[in-house]
């Protein structure tokens, strides 16, 4: 048997700082030391250190401790690697300065206090902190208290999504950070989603990078074992994060405590087994079950006979063996299995797709396989590993539905009711009502294509399962709708495509299936009956958002700009006094409306309609008619126009009245002019008489 331990197992350097500070106020003595709550996850490490006295207390009781410290035995309270909340620090110092004898060792590991100074410096009322943890683990209760403004703690892509569809988060800043013990790929894909709903996001990455290095090594480790041994306490989150990560490439991963939860015998001689541990177990619990695994205390001694039995021993149809690979044919692979009969496993046997031997497989290879036959007069044993691989891959099968995980897998076959998925070598039957195909719909049409499913039902006894096409579609569609809403804001453009008119309004299309809807009324600043008289179902248009309701996921768009607003043409070319031609289009009491310009109505007030007083306005003008008008004015903010045909007739009136005037004045001019010349002919003709009487 082949045991590997990983180089970075046990206590991290946090952990091992903090139980190195316990040993060494405990070699000092003449004092009583105190924790703050545990200070690790670990039964046996902290039953060691309540033998040698080590109180745990609560930070209910650190007053009491306070008091009770003297001259002759004073008390050092050692807080814990994960920290505590920023309250209980500050009542823990001002302990300190009441109490002389009473003093506070903060073991807090610097990747937390690190965390603290983030969340202290870089949140306000602007922000939202999010923290990627445990909402009862310590170390998360502690980072919070030191957040400023909205924080929330999300344990899950799902909760994180289910946290940004509030809506009062929607306007603040996203700050992000994680508990230092974080599982590293689930911390990568929270930064994704988060970079695709909110572009100003700020991110920190927090995990420590003891913890990255431990968590890669122990994958990497578990890609190449028949089985992971992770030890650790089950309370720790970093060990069961460790675990589970392990159990994804090695489905028989176990997490023990210590040597007394582990069968060594359950081992086989050619089992390739490696040991890892979280951050919180003592070396010793390591190296004790290294020794047992790796037989390095005592080797047991095997007679002859015993190598004889073995070496003579047969095989079982059932049984799982593993051999090694002694010579490669075209019709499958041969194995010495360690046993008086000798393995075959036919080509149609090696996996689930056709496979050619020489080119998966080489000499000296190590492989497991499941017996189907055993024929000892011949020496030969039928195996199969295609049925490993399906065991271990229904092993995945499992996982995945107790996790809820995504799968992918290629439609092999439409069948009656439904579709079949190969997933990993499992075919996996999909519901009609669960392939994403409308009722009556052509399910052939899937046959070929890869899809995403979501196991929604699962007998492990009969190795039989369904799966979804349509919920992995809603929710990637909810994700995809919660990502657009989370960038959507008023006034923001789109292209979109007209979907549906209805009476009211058109429904557009502006893509991850969100669609708003155009009312008639911002659809034409002319007056409309239907929006078919402006657009049609399939057309392109250029919309923005007028009014947005988050919570109800509705969406108001406008379609009318200033560029197609008729009256603010009309309006930017005329001017008040100037006389237009008009159509008038409808009459009411209180006086008739004209066209001055296609889709530009002005009023004609009733006493405007003419000098003399009008009883009713069709007594003067008939819908229809064309004629001047005179514009009074121009409410560009109300959207009106006043005109007059009254001004018009005064206008003129007074022209008259001008020309009058001027005629009249012409008239008297031209007598004066007259007058004068007669009198001037009637002095010159009487001068001669008037010199020869002087």
């Amino acid at each position: 048997m082949k045991v590997t331990l990983a180089k970075n197992a046990g206590f991290c350097f946090g952990v091992r700082r903090a139980t190195e500070t316990v040993e060494r106020l405990l070699k000092e003595g003449n004092r009583r030391v105190a924790t703050l709550g545990h200070l690790i996850h670990n039964r046996l490490y902290l039953e060691e250190l309540a033998s040698r006295g080590v109180v745990s207390i609560s930070i209910d009781e650190a007053r009491a401790l306070a008091e009770s410290a003297t001259r002759e035995l004073p008390v050092t309270l050692v807080i814990r690697a994960h920290g505590i909340q920023k309250q209980e620090m500050e009542m823990l110092s001002a302990l300190e300065r009441e109490f002389p004898y009473f003093s506070v060792s903060d073991m807090t590991c610097p990747n937390v206090k690190r965390i603290h100074r983030i969340a202290a410096e870089n949140t306000d009322d602007s922000t939202l902190f999010l923290l990627f943890g445990h909402p009862s683990h310590p170390e998360s209760i502690g980072i919070m208290s030191y957040a400023n403004g909205e924080k929330a703690i999300f344990t899950d892509q799902a909760s994180l999504l289910s946290l940004l569809d509030k809506p009062r988060y929607s306007q603040k800043t996203p700050v992000l950070a994680s508990q230092t013990t974080q599982n590293l790929f689930e911390w990568k894909k929270t930064q994704e989603i988060l970079k695709k709903l909110y572009t100003n996001s700020i991110f920190f990455d927090t995990i420590c990078n003891v913890t990255e290095i431990r968590q890669n090594e122990a994958v990497a480790l578990s890609r190449e074992s028949d089985s992971m041994i992770v030890i650790g306490s089950h309370e720790s989150s970093n060990t069961r994060k460790l675990s589970d990560l392990c159990s994804r490439s090695c489905p028989d991963t176990v997490l023990i405590e210590s040597l007394s939860d582990l069968d060594v015998r359950r081992y086989g001689p050619n089992f390739r087994v490696s040991i890892t541990a979280g951050a919180s177990t003592p070396d010793g619990i390591i190296s004790e079950v290294y020794k047992a695994m790796s037989m390095e205390e005592k080797i047991e001694e095997v007679s002859f006979e015993e190598m004889l039995d073995g070496s003579l021993k047969t095989l079982h149809t059932g049984e799982t063996v593993t051999g090694i690979v002694t010579a490669i044919a075209a019709t499958g692979i041969y194995l010495d299995l360690g046993c008086k009969v000798t393995g075959f496993i036919a080509t149609e046997q090696l996996a689930e797709t056709p496979v050619k031997p020489a080119e998966v497989f080489k000499i000296g290879d190590e492989v497991r396989a499941f017996v189907i036959r055993v024929n000892d007069g011949e020496g030969m044993a039928t195996l199969s590993k295609k049925r490993i691989d399906a065991d271990k891959n229904w092993i995945a099968i499992e996982d995945a539905y107790k996790a809820g995980t995504i799968l992918e897998g290629k439609i092999v076959d439409a069948v009656k009711g439904g579709l079949l998925i190969d997933l990993s070598g499992n075919r996996v039957f999909i519901p009609a009502s669960h392939s994403g195909v409308p009722k009556d719909g052509d399910l052939t049409a899937l046959v070929g294509t890869t899809q995403k499913v979501k196991l929604i039902d699962l007998e492990e006894n009969r190795k039989r399962a369904l799966a979804s096409i349509r919920i992995v579609k809603n929710a990637e569609r909810k994700e995809a709708e919660a990502a657009f809403f989370a960038t959507l804001e008023v006034g923001q453009r789109f292209t979109g495509t007209v979907k549906n008119l209805t009476s009211y309004g058109a429904f557009v299309d502006l893509g991850a299936g969100v669609d708003g809807m155009v009312h008639n009324s911002e659809l034409s600043w002319k007056r409309i009956k239907h929006p078919s008289q402006v657009v049609s179902v399939g057309q392109e248009i250029e919309v923005y958002v007028k009014e947005l309701d988050v919570e109800k996921k509705r969406i108001s768009l406008g379609y009318k700009t200033e560029e197609m607003d008729v009256f603010s043409i009309f309006a930017a070319n005329h001017e008040v006094g100037e006389i237009v031609k008009a159509k008038i289009v409808s009459i009411m009491p209180f006086g008739a409306f004209a066209e001055v310009a296609e889709g530009v109505d002005g009023l004609i007030h009733i006493s405007r309609l003419s000098l003399e007083k009008v009883a009713k306005p069709e007594d003067v003008v008939s819908i229809g008619q064309e004629l001047d008008v005179k514009i009074t004015e121009i409410d560009r903010e109300n959207r009106k126009l006043a005109l007059s045909i009254r001004a018009i007739l005064e206008d003129e009136a007074r022209a008259e009245a001008r020309a009058e005037a001027e005629a009249r004045r012409e008239a008297e001019r031209a007598e004066r002019e007259a007058q004068a010349k007669e009198e001037a002919a009637l002095r010159a003709e009487m001068a001669p008489y008037i010199v020869g009487s002087i």
